[in-house]
């Protein structure tokens, strides 16, 4: 591993949860920020980080040309989709300049042809990263450090330091935690189903009046526990792909705490995945 990219690891690990802009992990001062996104497009190569990236500009993929050759009668596309298509016929556009309104329905229709292979993303922009448990994984088992220079500042020590007592408090509690329980009766925890977690969304908006479009950190205070976050996101997913719910990002985020948009499901491309509405 490269010294720079140690130094973003090493930077990520003083953040909360740790998570950041890309703008706060720059290796040096004199790091330029396309240096930094290179460096974190490295280091998700290697699972070591998730990245959030905003769309900048998008082109037409060979199945859109393809697509826009046919005759525009036997399209299968809406108007709006078939103006996105023609309006980055020519050459890479922003969606900004595409007349269609709202921005959220605009944004709605660009990842939908996105998902469907008709465009694809000229240039991307990072503006956030996660370390993800391989990341942490790598830094407390698998990284080796060597040479003789001194290259890393107190402050960085001091993050990583800090984030092995962590993980070895946290592992001793946990040894000390299981050993109590093996003393107790076993207690069989009902984890919720599918259908339960469908259920549950139902009953939150109908309590919350949020009018079949609940913010995730509802559901989230409500099934993690019993659920992880990864088993809640993956039965979000599969109910999703089951056309029983729809998953949307979030666009304007001055309404909520970090902490309530962290709980958002994060794309490689736009916002979070946030409300959730029930088919």
């Amino acid at each position: 591993m490269e010294v720079k990219e140690l130094k973003l690891l090493l930077k990520l690990l003083g953040k909360p949860d740790y998570h950041g802009t890309i703008t706060e992990l720059e290796p040096s001062s004199k790091t330029k920020i396309t240096e930094v996104e290179s460096i974190c497009r490295k280091l998700r190569d290697r699972n070591l980080i998730e990245c959030q990236e905003e769309l900048i500009k998008i082109k037409l993929s060979p199945s859109g040309k393809a697509l826009l050759k046919l005759n525009s009668t036997g399209l299968p596309l809406n108007h709006d989709e078939s103006t996105i298509l023609t309006a980055c016929a020519q050459k890479p556009i922003t969606p900004q300049i595409i007349k269609i309104t709202p921005v959220s329905y605009r944004q709605q229709l660009v990842n939908s042809l996105i998902k469907r292979g008709l465009i694809v993303a000229a240039t991307t922009k990072i503006k956030q990263v996660y370390l993800t448990e391989q990341g942490k994984e790598y830094l407390i088992k698998e990284y080796n450090c060597k040479g003789h220079h001194s290259v890393l500042s107190l402050d960085l020590l001091n993050n990583y330091l800090y984030f092995l007592r962590k993980f070895f408090l946290s592992t001793s509690e946990l040894n000390c935690t299981s050993e109590k329980l093996e003393l107790l009766p076993t207690i069989k925890q009902t984890i919720p189903t599918d259908e339960d977690i469908l259920k549950t969304i139902i009953d939150l908006d109908r309590e919350l009046g949020t009018d079949n479009y609940l913010p995730i950190f509802y559901l989230r205070e409500k099934l993690q526990p019993p659920l992880s976050r990864e088993e809640l996101d993956a039965s979000l997913y599969r109910l999703q792909k089951q056309d029983k719910l729809e998953l949307s990002s979030l666009l304007v985020a001055e309404n909520y705490s970090q902490s309530q948009i962290n709980a958002g499901i994060p794309q490689t491309i736009g916002g979070r995945l946030f409300f959730l509405i029930v088919n």
